[in-house]
């Protein structure tokens, strides 16, 4: 499903199984800066990542977007270094740096050779307080970002279906909004908006240092006190609590845009980690799209041929409640209808009778496994720590394998007839239409 950022999928792919407690070391500064070292002394590298609680979700209203532009203007200076020198500053020395945005928080990374990682707490550090915001850098950057929308959504048909989807889905959450934000709030962006969102969302008291590789905790904590300690924080800092009303019906969308083939994006609402229904969503998502040899692939493409591709994505990674997505692609000459009805005739068939203890072991399996891939990987060592800290406490991923290995067939069934409900969905679909050069 390419609409959804690859960044989950990867993170989920790539788990690796669960560092003990003890190895973490966890510090708060006075100014409420959170700092959790883990040392891995098995290759001279080490990772730097701040995690700042502020995504799509809290962003000002008519603002959409404004998350993601703050994000690059992080590289565009600071009052000490100019546009691009902070980059070109760690490629130098060997390093490599990047951020994304997601809907609940945005991250900024750099991987160093251990003997230069305490460059990052310096340029971080100056970043966090001293960002410029140049207005000519500003709207230069707003330019990117609305031309980056255009690429990846309004010309991408399925990708703005998925918007659409969402934001149906979505009545009153600011789950509805778009990372990227909506083209017209992101034309009403000006230098004075995105300089007291900096202000207040990117305080110490809202941010987290994740640093996982060959360094010593202690030193490193009276470098990073150093550096950060003396930065104020934003005693105004409220994030946005609210919750979406249950849905009493299904909702649809019909979005007509010039594409090949028709497609179908359904969603329905599901809870998010560690509510206990999903461990037994995260298995279900195994079972029926986990690869060629799934039930939704086999059926709508191998058996009946009516789809070119046929997926579904859970991922419970999320602050609140999210959604559970299933996607097809109809093949050439097949009505999208007659697909639609067979993605819901395999769902009810799950309800009706749950899955073999095979599958539901095959699902397991593949989930747990996926925690050991990444074992060796500081970067999603670290990613791991940061996500978990994000949704509530990083304490809670010690949780998330004991909740899988629980999951039974009946549970899989259980969830699926909960959850995967006619009155629960939201169902998107994109009918094409001819190109201007056609008519």
């Amino acid at each position: 499903m390419n609409y959804i950022k690859a960044f989950f999928i990867t993170f989920l792919l790539l788990l690796p199984i669960a560092v003990n407690a003890s190895e973490v070391k966890e510090y708060k500064l006075k100014n409420g800066l959170k700092v959790l070292i883990i040392e891995e002394h098995k290759a001279p590298v080490a990772t730097f990542q701040v995690w700042y609680r502020a995504g799509s979700i809290d962003e000002p209203t008519g603002k959409s977007g404004i998350s993601h532009l703050l994000e690059h203007m992080m590289f565009k200076g600071t009052s000490r270094y100019g546009p691009s020198v902070l980059s070109k500053i760690i490629q130098k020395n060997g390093g490599t740096d990047n951020a994304y945005t997601t809907k609940d928080y945005t991250v900024y990374f750099e991987l160093f050779s251990s003997d230069r990682i305490t460059l990052a707490i310096d340029l971080e550090a100056d970043r966090m307080q001293n960002l410029t915001l140049e207005p000519k850098e500003v709207l230069s950057e707003r330019n990117v970002v609305m031309e980056e929308r255009r690429l990846r959504y309004e010309d991408d048909p399925q990708n703005s279906l998925f918007e659409e989807v969402v934001a149906a889905a979505f009545k009153v959450h600011h789950y509805r909004r778009p990372v990227i934000g909506w083209m017209s709030d992101l034309k009403s962006i000006v230098r004075e908006d995105l300089y007291a969102y900096y202000k207040t969302c990117y305080s110490p008291n809202n941010a987290v240092i994740v640093i996982v590789g060959d360094v010593n905790g202690n030193e490193m904590i009276e470098k990073i006190r150093n550096f950060f300690e003396e930065i104020p924080s934003d005693s105004s800092i409220m994030h946005l609590i609210s919750t979406e009303p249950e849905q009493k019906g299904e909702k649809r969308v019909i979005l007509k845009k010039e594409a090949e083939l028709p497609y179908i994006l359904v969603a329905y609402h599901t809870p998010s980690f560690p509510h206990e229904d999903s461990y037994a969503l995260d298995v279900l998502n195994l079972i029926l799209a986990g690869g060629k040899s799934s039930r939704l692939y086999r059926s709508l493409v191998y058996e009946k041929k009516i789809a070119l591709s046929a997926s579904a994505d859970y991922s419970g990674f999320s602050k609140d409640p999210y959604l559970f997505f299933f996607s097809a692609t109809a093949s050439p000459g097949r009505d999208v209808k007659e697909v639609e009805a067979s993605l819901y005739l395999e769902i009810e068939r799950l309800k009706q009778g749950p899955p073999s203890e095979r599958e539901v072991q095959k699902g397991k399996n593949q989930i747990e496994s996926s925690f050991i891939m990444g074992q060796d990987s500081i970067y999603v060592q670290a990613m791991k720590y940061g996500t978990f800290e994000m949704l509530r406490d990083w304490r809670l991923m010690d949780r998330y394998l004991e909740g899988i290995r629980k999951v039974t067939a009946e549970d899989v069934a259980r969830v699926a007839r909960k959850y995967l409900t006619e009155d629960n969905r939201t169902a998107g679909i994109l009918m094409p239409t001819k190109s201007q050069n056609q008519q």
